[in-house]
């Protein structure tokens, strides 16, 4: 129900964070007014006027919700009225057991969305510092690649310095332009996933020596030069370039984004590659191809030249090269309580990224958690932050509180984390099988995970059926 009093919530920013904010917030009849400077300014990244603009990858990652913690957060967030997963799911791709999107189509459809819901006002403009001290109610989703200036206000109101990480771009290819009489379709384990038919990537083998001679060209090429701030600037090891990986091991590819496991060259089923180079299928209509892992700041002459030596991409075409771009986020354990507002000025709540989660989905799941929490403060509500044994909550728990800082003292101890089981907590009762077998090994791994999304399901329906309460102490909760 709306209330024609109720005044709006602000955000800044309309990346997937800011997006799903502004759906949570909409459905429970609060309005909401979203600030995006692009097109006006464009980020480092960013390519078109969008929302929810897709930088990097097009995959959200596993769909696997009993075996993987993406997945139980792709199913918690749907169960949870996600804006973010219904565009993703009406726009899929084959990705195996990943949930890939069309990025354009995805984009589209959320900001189509937005712009239709009557409670959402969309304006085109850059926050160029801290939100106007009018705004009693701001949530800042401007993702990891936050303007300068609005990163130095929170630095100055915060009395920190922004922690800051480098992320990378991979390439992607025309499929057309794939010699497919060298490449093969097929997903590792012949997995099908979502959308897949269990032959959704295209293959690329290298030999020994191919493999050898590709390391050394990574080694040896030109790469993009840093700014002298830059040079201490750490990366994010989920999203390491690949010639970063390249020098901590000339094997490191190999156990890494090129590994050849679970894959058979159907043109020689007894032959091993020794190396695979895998591409995913990047939008919808299968015209367009990404180097999965192969993020990189090679020169764009260098990737071009280097690339169009793996077989069956001599004559590739690219469409977009890799980049390089930096991140900003906060030490949130340190600056933000439990329903993500800044400590030192509760009116404004942070979002996604630039709370130091990590990936499209936990982004996303983060803003859900901060709309849910602003409409229900702006309609005199009590909202408690979800139970740490669901995902949102464990990822939740890891954001406003879950690092030990004394482990590995100082502010850059904190680093960007996706969603994984290590943040959840431990199962209350031993791993066994029906028969009360004790289990080991993989079988254990299996159950274990089992166990742990069936007592996340049951524990966020338990939460949604509690609800927000009416009125409460909002200081003492976020505590």
């Amino acid at each position: 129900m709306t209330d024609e009093c109720l005044q709006a919530v602000h955000i800044i920013g309309g990346g997937l964070a800011g997006s799903e904010a502004a759906w949570q917030i909409a459905t429970r009849g609060v309005p909401v007014v979203l600030h995006e400077m692009r097109p006006l300014r464009l980020t480092a990244a960013h390519k078109t006027a969008a929302l929810a603009e897709l930088v990097c990858s097009n995959s959200l990652r596993s769909d696997d919700r009993e075996h993987n913690a993406v997945g139980l957060l792709h199913a918690e967030m749907r169960r949870l009225g996600s804006l973010i997963m219904r565009a993703a799911d009406a726009h899929q791709v084959p990705a195996g057991g990943a949930l890939a999107v069309d990025r354009e189509g995805f984009a589209a459809a959320v900001t189509a969305a937005l712009a239709a819901h009557p409670l959402i006002d969309i304006r085109r403009e850059e926050v160029a510092g801290l939100p106007p001290a009018d705004w009693d109610s701001a949530i800042v989703a401007t993702g990891p690649l936050t303007s300068p200036a609005l990163a130095e206000a929170i630095a100055k109101l915060t009395g920190e310095d922004a922690l800051a990480f480098f992320d990378a771009i991979a390439p992607i290819v025309h499929r057309d332009s794939i010699d497919m009489s060298v490449a093969w379709l097929q997903s590792r384990y012949d997995k099908t996933g979502p959308a897949g038919s269990g032959a959704d990537y295209i293959n690329c083998p290298l030999t020994r020596e191919q493999y050898q001679a590709f390391v050394d060209a990574l080694l040896a090429g030109d790469k993009v030069s840093f700014h002298d701030w830059e040079g201490t600037t750490p990366y994010f090891d989920g999203c390491l370039p690949i010639e970063v990986m390249a020098e901590r091991g000339r094997e490191t590819l190999r156990h890494g984004p090129m590994k050849p496991v679970g894959l058979t060259n159907p043109r020689a089923p007894t032959v091993k590659a020794y190396a695979v180079v895998q591409l995913r299928q990047d939008n919808r209509l299968g015209t367009l191809f990404n180097m999965v892992g192969f993020q990189t700041k090679l020169k764009h002459g260098e990737q071009t030249r280097i690339f169009r030596t793996i077989p069956g991409l001599e004559t590739a075409e690219f469409a977009r090269l890799g980049g390089l771009h930096r991140n900003t986020f906060l030490n949130a354990p340190k600056l933000l309580d439990s329903v993500l507002r800044l400590r030192a000025e509760p009116r404004l709540r942070f979002a996604g990224q630039i709370t130091g989660c990590e990936g499209y989905v936990e982004s996303a799941a983060i803003g859900l958690l901060a709309g849910r929490f602003a409409a229900a403060e702006r309609r005199s509500e009590l909202l408690l932050p979800p139970p740490p044994t669901t995902a949102h909550g464990a990822l939740l728990a890891h954001i406003t509180g879950g690092h030990v800082e004394t482990i590995d003292a100082g502010a850059r101890s904190y680093q960007p984390m996706n969603v994984n089981f290590g943040l959840f907590p431990p199962l209350a009762q031993a791993v066994k099988s029906e028969s009360g077998r004790r289990l080991r090994g993989t079988e254990k791994s299996l159950v274990k995970k089992r166990m742990l999304t069936t007592r996340a399901l049951f524990d966020l329906e338990h939460w949604i059926a509690s609800g927000p309460r009416v009125g409460g102490d909002h200081a003492a909760a976020a505590e």
